[in-house]
């Protein structure tokens, strides 16, 4: 199978790598032409065979828009554009739409997995017709780790779907990350506690709350033990305002996640150790920049994946987990 991959940035670069090492090839195309394949998406389009496959993997809102627009304008009737990036998930319904008249199909995909994506695999979270995930699933199953299927992949619904439910996935993935930012706060305040981190490393293995998060979590504190070099200060990218907004509209109560939101908001006026937490986990999987204890420029990622040094980009970043 021959696809095209749009975004070559932190999450697409990985996921070129993944794919064409799982026997799908790839035709990249970004702004920035030491990763790109192609030059254009002219060039893209026509490097395809038919019926083309284009995974799009930009960041979401205007730059997403733009893309849809021009595929539009390159792709034929027939063709299928997967949307990977974190658009909320009425966009989706509106750039089908976009296509459908071009008589483009569409499938949204929530993408999960970080910069750590190209050796583990992603999770990922399909919306669409039946047929057009069918035409997609190879590429699916190159993305996704072994094993079963059903343990990263679903077919969650129609169009908007797969948005939604990544939606509600970064939304609880707030709410973990807040409470193990506020433990290791609470540990880090207790005289009697010499060892924080090593407390958080027993945790690991044999109790209920182990998962990958607090695996991160003790990576980081390997780092920079007491999180001295990272500001308590953390962004949020849309997701979990999106999660708290649907929350309200569908009268469901959502406390935790709300609270890991205004946290958030907070860390902006208070420094704090559990935000540093938070800062830090968010560096761990999603490379995302840190801003330094003391002000100044925001820092690179603290760490990066094995797969080596990441690519400069100017059109990706969209994938990022949350």
């Amino acid at each position: 199978m021959h696809v095209g991959l749009i975004g070559l940035g932190k999450m697409g670069f990985h996921m070129r790598e993944r794919l064409r090492g799982n026997g799908i090839d790839v035709t990249g195309f970004d702004r920035n032409p030491v990763v790109s394949d192609v030059m254009s998406l002219t060039e893209l389009a026509a490097d395809l065979p038919s019926p083309r496959v284009v995974w799009v993997m930009v960041p979401a809102g205007d730059v997403t828009d733009a893309v849809i627009t021009e595929l539009a304008e390159v792709l034929s009737s027939g063709d299928l554009v997967i949307e990977g990036g974190n658009s909320r998930y009425d966009a989706d319904i509106r750039n089908a739409r976009t296509l459908a008249a071009a008589g483009i199909r569409y499938v949204d995909c929530g993408v999960s997995g970080g910069v750590w994506g190209q050796d583990n695999g992603y999770a990922l979270m399909a919306g669409g017709s039946d047929e057009d995930i069918a035409l997609a699933l190879p590429v699916f199953d190159a993305l996704r780790p072994e094993g079963s299927r059903e343990r990263s992949f679903v077919h969650a619904g129609s169009v908007g779907a797969g948005h939604y439910a990544k939606m509600i996935h970064n939304g609880i993935e707030y709410g973990l990350m807040q409470a193990y930012a506020e433990g290791y706060e609470l540990l880090a305040a207790k005289d009697i506690i010499t060892d924080v981190p090593g407390v958080m490393h027993a945790w690991q293995d044999g109790t209920v709350i182990r998962s990958w998060l607090l695996d991160l979590v003790v990576n980081a504190l390997e780092d920079d033990p007491e999180l001295s070099r990272i500001a308590g200060y953390a962004e949020d990218s849309g997701a979990g305002r999106w999660t708290v907004e649907e929350a309200v509209a569908s009268g469901v109560p959502a406390p935790a996640i709300t609270a890991a939101l205004y946290a958030r908001f907070a860390s902006r006026q208070d420094e704090s150790p559990a935000m540093k937490m938070v800062a830090a986990l968010r560096n761990q999987f999603g490379g995302h920049a840190v801003k330094p204890a003391g002000g100044g420029a925001e820092e690179p990622p603290l760490q990066q994946p094995a797969a080596g040094n990441l690519p400069p980009a100017a059109v990706d970043g969209a994938g990022s987990p949350e």
